[in-house]
């Protein structure tokens, strides 16, 4: 959990990274110390909805910081200081590495097709409080044997609708011991057909309250079993980064 991962490249420059709490605080000072210095375009104060942190340095790089579960509280008052001091950079860096780590109770739930896994977690660090995972047959090609196309694609499209509501069932399941109230946020991951088909099912209304607590942040992860359901604290707890740089300058981080 302790490195960065590097997503490349970003729509219209720069490339994303994706940073944990525990390091971002480092992260943003060797930024703005490999760069001559940096400086906050301008915290989130009270009354506002801020959802992304920019860092300017002096060579004209930029890292543009998206932490998770927006909106960004206001920041506490920043050390006086001229542009580019470490200690304002520290504090604005510190300011979103608590609002990332904070205490919350998250649902997250992950569905490809045919298999699902759904979790609550809650304390900080996260830990599961209680999960289901599962599957169900969908045929993924054409029929040999005489199957028409039109009939296999409408069995396949049946089983396709009956493995979602089965993820369904199990997120209702998990999510209903607590309530859509005492669940901070919603997190969706998997494959995005597959999630938006969960707001499509006929008649299935279980998890219209939960579904309006989901992030903006989807989350692409491969089959969804219980190892990848303990490990996605790691993914929705991560600040992701536009990093943009000087063409004379190097990556900032590996």
């Amino acid at each position: 959990m302790g490195h960065c991962v590097v997503k490349n490249p970003a729509g219209g420059g720069g490339r994303w990274l994706e940073v944990p709490p525990e390091r971002l605080v480092t992260w943003v000072v060797t930024f703005a110390e490999r760069h001559g210095g940096a400086a906050l375009d301008r915290p989130v104060t009270a009354g506002e909805s801020g959802v992304a942190v920019t860092f300017t340095a002096a060579d004209g790089a930029t890292a543009e910081c998206h932490p998770p579960f927006p909106p960004l509280p206001p920041f506490p008052p920043l050390p006086p200081a001229p542009s580019g001091v470490p200690s304002a950079v520290r504090a604005a860096a510190e300011a979103l590495a608590a609002h990332a780590a904070a205490d919350r109770t998250v649902g997250v739930l992950l569905v490809r097709l045919g298999g699902y896994a759904v979790g609550v977690f809650s304390g900080s660090p996260p830990r599961l409080a209680g999960s289901k995972t599962g599957s169900r047959p969908v045929h993924g090609r054409s029929a040999a044997g005489g199957w028409s196309q039109q009939r296999f694609a409408r069995r396949r499209e049946n089983q396709a609708a009956t493995a979602l509501r089965a993820a369904a069932a199990a997120a209702a399941e998990v999510f209903g011991r607590y309530g859509p109230d005492r669940l901070d946020a919603v997190v969706l991951g998997g494959d995005k057909r597959s999630a938006a088909g969960l707001r499509d099912l006929r008649g299935d209304t279980r998890l219209e309250k939960y579904l309006a607590k989901a992030t903006g942040r989807f989350l692409t992860v491969p089959d969804p079993r219980p190892a990848v359901l303990r490990d996605i604290p790691r993914a929705f707890l991560a600040t992701r980064i536009r990093l943009t740089e000087p063409e004379s300058i190097g990556p900032a981080w590996r």
